[in-house]
């Protein structure tokens, strides 16, 4: 038996087959799990567009894996092209309307989009990829979605981030029928994305997934590549989405955090404590004095054979990346290593054995490298630097970037802090000698290096503050030989001379 799906306004929409039955909910299959889920999923969608109340089932028991099944529910569905796709399921969503240009200013529009903050970055994960945030619940209203302008805006606030590897968490809560984008719309703003930002994917995080979520995934399956599918990872908590990360803090819209803390048993989730505030909390009478990792640079200093204060594991990898066949490598900063095995790494480093990298994977020892900055228990270019190299941008003449950048490396970093990113900062130069086949350029590099030397003591980075601090990074490395031709730090320091 055929029939069609039509909307409240007589649409037709997608071809369906009864199978002499009424139409059956998603089969919830515990055998299998195609599509990778941190917890139970839970389904709060508000008012969708269309009568939904035979698609609609009850929750899962808490602690059982949620399980699109695309075989049983695709048996309900006949879908025979991307054509019929495109062509017939969508026409209902009248989306020419929503690609029109509509008569606004482009920059109020453009003004309106980043005073919602509904992309933003968050940081880093385990591995050092960043991670892009976006929330349903500052969406603009569909009716003021210029579909141009946004998509411009999107590619635009991420360019930076998806020529390395890179995350996307996605926050659904909060989503209205005001401000749900066409289908039609979901798929043009997909086709407009290069290669870059579907290749260095890494993965993509749906939180507090819905019906609308899973009817989406379910019509634009057939027309999306294998590699990609594989990436999506489906979870109902912020703790779970914390853990998974690797982030210590996680700050996310009020309306996101209640309702996490309403569909998981009322736990509250807290957003205190910081990447500084955790470490530091940790008993350093635990550790044995051979460690390198997640420890301040001065107690390494006063623990480890130090050579101008630079740690022996950055030294073991700046000699091993700075080989001729291996600085030549592509994208050499850009891949993330196996995270398996820059674990086991991390801890025989810090149980004092003893590590060859001769026979390691380029990117596990570049993944190393970024790793110890990240752990350092104060971020290497200190939290009292942060406000003033966020006001980067302010600093509108050549003259007043070369005297301030200046004043701030030389006068106020500590001295084992200006010894150790000198030494980076020279390391990097040599990356970017041979940029012509590592694909490393000083912005490149900025935009990997810039998260991990330098982060705030309480709260997470946004755009607007990445952007600074990476322009910050990217003119020390250009001027790197004006900025450094005086070696304010030459003097007696003992042992480690």
């Amino acid at each position: 038996m055929d029939t069609t799906i039509v909307d409240q306004k007589g649409n037709a929409g997608l071809p369906i087959k009864l199978p002499g039955a009424p139409l059956n909910p998603p089969m919830i299959d515990s055998t299998e799990d195609p599509h990778p889920s941190l917890s139970d999923w839970h389904d709060y969608e508000p008012n969708l567009e269309f009568d939904d109340t035979e698609l609609t089932h009850p929750s899962p028991e808490p602690g059982t894996t949620t399980v699109f099944d695309d075989i049983n529910y695709s048996a309900e569905f006949e879908i025979s092209s991307e054509d019929e796709i495109i062509k017939t399921t969508l026409e209902a969503d009248n989306y020419e309307e929503q690609l029109t240009m509509v008569g606004h200013d482009e920059n109020a529009i453009r003004k309106d989009f980043k005073r919602r903050k509904f992309i933003e970055f968050i940081g880093t994960d385990k591995q050092g990829q960043p991670i892009i945030a976006i929330y349903a619940c500052r969406l603009p209203e569909r009716k003021d979605l210029n579909s141009n302008i946004f998509i411009d805006f999107i590619i635009k606030s991420m360019e930076e981030f998806v020529q390395n590897d890179y995350i996307i968490a996605y926050f659904h809560q909060g989503m209205k029928d005001n401000n749900k984008p066409a289908l039609q719309f979901l798929w043009n703003s997909y086709k407009e994305l290069d290669r870059s930002f579907k290749k260095n994917l890494k993965k993509l995080y749906v939180v507090h997934s819905t019906t609308f979520i899973r009817m989406v995934w379910f019509f634009f399956k057939p027309i999306i590549s294998e590699k990609f599918k594989s990436k999506l990872i489906y979870t109902s908590s912020l703790d779970e989405l914390k853990q998974s990360l690797g982030l210590n803090t996680l700050k996310v819209p009020d309306p996101v955090k209640e309702f996490d803390e309403k569909i998981n048993n009322g736990t509250r989730y807290t957003l205190r404590g910081s990447k500084s505030s955790l470490k530091s909390s940790r008993s350093l009478e635990n550790l044995p004095k051979s460690a390198q990792f997640g420890v301040s640079l001065r107690f390494i200093i006063e623990n480890s054979a130090c050579l101008n204060c630079i740690p022996p594991i950055v030294r073991k990898c700046v000699d091993h990346l700075s080989l001729p066949d291996v600085v030549e490598t592509e994208g050499i900063f850009r891949r993330s290593g196996n995270y398996a095995r820059i674990k086991e790494l991390r801890a025989k480093i810090n149980a004092g054995d003893e590590v060859q990298l001769s026979n390691e994977d380029t990117h596990v020892v570049a993944s190393l490298l970024k790793t110890f900055l990240r752990e350092l228990e104060e971020p290497l270019l200190t939290y009292e630097l942060y406000e003033d190299i966020t006001q980067f941008g302010e600093w509108k003449t050549e003259e007043t970037r070369s005297r301030n950048v200046k004043q701030l490396l030389r006068e106020r970093l500590p001295e084992e802090n200006y010894e150790l990113f000198k030494y980076i900062v020279e390391f990097l130069g040599k990356i970017m000698e041979r940029k012509d086949f590592n694909k490393m350029t000083s912005s490149n590099l900025a935009i990997v290096f810039g998260p991990n030397l330098i982060w705030p003591k309480q709260e997470q980075m946004s755009l607007d503050e990445i952007g600074p601090i990476n322009a910050f990074i990217d003119y020390v490395l250009q001027h790197q030989d004006d900025i450094y031709f005086v070696d304010i730090n030459k003097k007696d320091r003992g042992a480690y001379d």
